[in-house]
């Protein structure tokens, strides 16, 4: 696979469709985890293609010009951390309740399998810090509507919600009013 080219035009839609024709054919579904019901998309094919990994790593580091990344525990911080990196922005962890080491801010969710708490800590971000939040995927929207709420509690300005892949029947994005969302892929 070519590298993605910057740029607009004819060219960006067809690096856009190969990309996401890359994606996924790299996603290995899973029936039944982590329960019962469940159709778990597994992105470790993805990660270990060096080429495609790559590939959406700077297709999402192409999307703003931003202050902080922020990766959402746990695979959010595979795609995050690269990001940062590649855009020169800092990268701010939002984990799970109890994870993080100094004074935090907390939201709690509901997803499609349970309720949870994500944190981040209160001093994350400098008021009007522009802020890309990034995870793996964009399911029912619970863990992507508790991030944004902590960003802007802690003075983020939330720029944009990207992800690898959003599972649009599960109508995640309704959740999202007002967020721009990029999808890389949508199911």
């Amino acid at each position: 696979m070519e590298p993605v080219r910057r740029g607009t035009g004819p060219r960006r839609r067809t690096v856009k469709s190969e990309l996401s024709t890359t994606i996924m054919e790299r996603i290995r579904d899973v029936p039944d985890y982590p329960q019962p019901g469940v159709l778990f998309k597994d992105i470790t094919p993805l990660l270990g293609d060096p080429v495609a990994f790559a590939a959406v790593v700077d297709e999402l580091a192409g999307l703003h010009d931003v202050d902080k990344i922020v990766g959402i525990e746990a695979r959010g911080f595979i795609l995050g951390a690269p990001v940062a990196y590649r855009t020169g922005a800092g990268f701010v962890p939002v984990r799970k309740k109890g994870k993080l080491p100094a004074p935090t801010l907390a939201e709690s969710y509901e997803l499609e399998y349970g309720t949870a708490t994500v944190e981040v800590h209160h001093d994350a971000f400098t008021p009007g810090d522009r802020v890309l939040i990034v995870d793996d995927v964009l399911a029912t929207g619970g863990t992507a509507a508790a991030t944004v709420e902590l960003v802007r509690r802690a003075g983020g300005e939330v720029v944009c919600f990207a992800v690898l892949m959003e599972l649009a029947f599960l109508k995640g994005r309704e959740r999202l009013p007002g967020v721009e969302i990029r999808s890389l892929v949508i199911v």
